[in-house]
């Protein structure tokens, strides 16, 4: 609930969870584009006009188009190529019009007034606000898709092959308005080939890093490095560490805008481990983007880096012989953490279909598509990355892969957290204020004051919805 740069040689990060969650939303749209996005009351029409059946059950019309938009970022497009033929094995009268691009807000978003494409992957650094465009009613709910039959699981819906929170991580105000495609898991990499000839032993705690930090600096590394330039980024380990140790229900708080909910016990000792990294001068020195330090990471110069697990598929092309990618989960605070054993985890990479689309019925039957076992399989196996359907990752034996499944099996809860997708004003300067935290510009107790002023902001401004999260 798949929160980046934007080269397609380099790839890109995914937003989650958007993360949801992955992914963050990152930009706020133009007044004027705003304006211009208003969409229908989301009482549209449909169907699209064939007879509707279990195998075709949105009424898909023979001889009709669908405009299919793809983020081309970290997880590549080829996989969408695949779902298009999946599609058309079971549609081969309807034309697949598949495109990609990293300008999702600027290419899609001013066509939502009008005739937009009509399904869109709203992904990347510039993605569409999705809180402000379903509160102009321009984005359709999907509720229907998730209670469509499976496209190759007979008896199932389409929400019982998805991992538990797909549906949860995509709703709003009570309804779905996303279908995400993959299941991010975030947390700490190491070469697993490098420390088994050093002797090293992966961290679970700071305490433990803080230790290892003196060797790690004698072999003439650096003992972490981040991207400085995304705040996004170092946001996901920051919020991963509060709920860690100040608890799951100090981030629901923080994303309710409880009064002084940055000054709850805990959130404090959370975010020093951090403060004392980047005083102690444990980061690799430079003004780094996302892929200039992952593969400054792949280059051995430094022996940690957190992110999600689209990094295998991100830096492929790049990764040394006998490199191993292993991912950990995010490192405990103390004994006196309250949800130690929460990962950070959840679905992103969010399709979305406009109020306006020309052919939403053949965009929701293309999700379909997307979310079958034959789709999710090509896309594990073409993106090194777990599927929001359920069983993705069976047979894969990279150890990017199989460490990610170790972590996720040991998990006692997921970690999220949603003020980015709800207030674009506070994802904003949340991203600023994590930057400067890590630059050591900011001291922790600083960082956490200058939140709570930036909530406290949202929290009495009337002309803002505010969002409410239960769970």
């Amino acid at each position: 609930m798949s929160v980046t740069p934007d080269s397609t040689s380099d790839l890109t990060r995914r937003t989650v969870l958007r993360r949801a969650a992955a992914a963050g939303l990152l930009a706020s749209p133009a007044a004027g584009l705003l304006a211009a996005c208003a969409g229908s009351s989301g009482k549209k029409e449909e169907s699209g006009g064939g007879e509707k059946s279990n195998d075709n059950p949105f009424g898909v019309k023979d001889g009709s188009s669908v405009k299919v938009v793809n983020f081309n970022g970290g997880l590549g497009t080829e996989w969408c190529e695949f779902d298009k033929t999946v599609f058309n094995k079971k549609h081969p009268n309807v034309t697949v019009n598949l495109s990609a691009t990293q300008k999702i807000k600027t290419e899609e978003q001013p066509k939502m007034s009008t005739t937009p494409s009509d399904l869109i992957m709203n992904s990347g650094a510039d993605l569409m606000d999705m809180s402000t465009l379903i509160n102009q009613n321009a984005m359709m709910p999907l509720d229907d898709v998730y209670d469509a039959p499976a496209w190759d699981t007979p008896g199932s819906k389409v929400r019982d092959t998805l991992a538990p929170s797909a549906a949860k991580d995509a709703t709003f105000n009570g309804k779905v308005y996303a279908v995400n495609v993959a299941l991010t898991l975030w947390g700490v990499w190491h070469d697993a080939a490098l420390f088994e000839k050093e002797g090293w032993q992966p961290p679970t705690n700071f305490d433990e890093f803080f230790a290892l930090a003196p060797k790690i600096k004698a072999k003439g590394m650096a003992p972490f490095v981040h991207d400085a330039i995304h705040g996004y980024y170092p946001r996901w380990a920051l919020m991963a560490s509060i709920w860690k140790h100040a608890g799951k229900q100090a981030v629901i708080d923080i994303d309710n805008l409880k009064e002084n909910a940055w000054k709850a016990d805990g959130i404090l000792e959370s975010l020093q481990p951090w403060e004392k990294m980047v005083k102690d001068k444990l980061l690799l020195p430079g003004k780094l983007d996302h892929t200039q330090s992952q593969q400054a990471w792949l280059d051995h110069k430094a022996a940690f880096i957190q992110l999600g697990t689209w990094l295998a598929n991100e830096m492929a092309k790049t990764i040394p012989p006998g490199f191993q990618l292993k991912v950990t989960d995010y490192w405990k605070i103390s004994s006196s953490d309250k949800n130690p054993d929460d990962v950070f985890a959840g679905t992103g990479e969010s399709f979305v279909i406009p109020s306006k689309a020309p052919n939403a019925a053949a965009a929701k039957e293309f999700l379909r598509a997307v979310l079958s076992k034959e789709g999710s399989k090509n896309f594990a196996a073409k993106t090194q990355s777990l599927a929001s359907t359920l069983g993705s990752g069976e047979g894969l034996t990279a150890v990017s892969v199989t460490s990610a499944n170790d972590v996720m099996k040991n998990a006692k809860a997921t970690i999220s957290f949603k003020f980015d997708a709800f207030y674009a004003q506070l994802d904003k300067e949340s991203q600023n204020l994590s930057e400067e935290l890590m630059a050591g510009r900011l001291s922790a107790q600083q960082f956490m004051d200058k939140m709570q002023a930036a909530a406290d902001k949202v929290a009495k401004d009337p002309s803002i919805k505010k969002q409410t999260r239960t769970e």
